[in-house]
């Protein structure tokens, strides 16, 4: 079979990227313009700025994917780009771009799930991966618990029933007034901090639920921080950040363990920007090696928005029948599963 070399793009949130893959999981470029000064002063993505950030980079983005691979637009052979979630401006640029280079090109267009992307990154990582396994997918808008049963199928277990974990750790960092992104900034102070200094909740839910629920958590740190302040005592923010994290990264193994032992998998792989904390990873493999269990994860620049995770499941979308025309939309709250 002749080489498949894939065009990737990604605009769902704050990243603007391109990437040039083959075959789905050799990365020949992956280029990532990040927004994140420009949102720090708001404390957060401003939807309105980040679209208009998209505007202005993307085509710089992508010509320097094609660049950095050697290529023109005449070595594509299909387009994938993300068509949800995320922000409904951010995607639609992305979307309009690979819509007209499809158009103009004549290329097939791919559109994918950025979820599924995200799990997406881990056949990238490990070229030997292959489903089926269990995967907990953690970022700043999801929290999913999934059975990974081929490429491109799979059946949620649980999820999130409010806030994201992802979502969770900006929150927190906010009110201590941290900075922007809170989730690494917090993996940061923890490593400095006792785990074991505030006794915050462990939210399980049902005894048979894979589901998670961390807005108790959140408001259990945002009451302690208030009682703290108003009664004029310190606070240790280390130990905030380090107690908190081990609540949240202790509910995520836990859940992720059940699910895999339960339904006889013997490899959990982790996904979404949250997977590059250090206290998940740490804790995932010490619990998982005790129960025989392999665990999987990107690296860091794969955890994190990028087209390359992109590309990656837009060829596997592609080769099982998947071509999209250029009717294809924007699903600011596409679901897992969802094509």
């Amino acid at each position: 079979m002749n080489d498949i070399i894939t065009l990737a793009i990604e605009s769902s949130c704050d990243e603007t990227s391109a990437a040039i893959l083959k075959n789905g999981r050799d990365v020949i470029s992956n280029i990532v313009a990040t927004q994140i000064d420009l949102h720090k002063k708001f404390g957060g993505v401003v939807p309105e700025v980040a679209s208009r950030k998209h505007v202005e980079s993307i085509d710089a983005v992508i010509q320097s994917a094609l660049d950095e691979a050697n290529m023109t637009f005449d070595d594509i052979d299909i387009i994938g780009v993300t068509h949800g979630p995320g922000l409904v401006g951010a995607l639609l640029v992305g979307l309009s771009t690979a819509k007209a280079l499809s158009f103009a090109l004549n290329k097939p267009l791919v559109g994918v799930n950025h979820i599924e992307g995200h799990i997406s990154a881990n056949f990238i990582q490990d070229k030997e991966l292959e489903p089926p396994f269990i995967c907990l997918i953690v970022s700043g808008g999801h929290t999913h618990l999934a059975e990974v049963k081929d490429y491109g199928k799979y059946e949620i277990l649980g999820r999130t029933r409010d806030d994201a974990a992802g979502e969770a750790f900006d929150k927190i960092a906010r009110a201590m007034k941290l900075g922007y992104p809170g989730g690494p900034i917090i993996d940061r102070l923890s490593k400095m901090g006792d785990k074991d200094s505030i006794k915050f909740p462990r939210i399980y839910l049902e005894n048979d639920s894979y589901d998670f629920s961390f807005s108790g958590l959140k408001s259990s740190v945002l009451n302690y921080l208030n009682a703290k302040k108003m009664k004029n005592e310190d606070i240790v923010v280390e130990d905030v950040a380090a107690s908190f994290q081990q609540s949240v990264v202790e509910v995520l193994t836990s859940k992720a363990i059940k699910a895999a032992k339960e339904k006889g998998y013997d490899k959990i792989v982790l996904a979404g920007g949250v997977a590059a904390n250090s206290g998940l990873r740490e804790m995932l493999v010490t619990e998982c090696k005790s129960h025989n269990i392999d665990v999987k994860y990107p690296s860091l620049d794969l955890c994190t928005d990028n087209a390359a995770m992109i590309g990656c499941a837009a060829y596997y979308d592609y080769i099982n029948g998947k071509v999209d025309d250029l009717s294809l939309n924007a699903v600011p709250n596409l679901k897992l599963g969802q094509k």
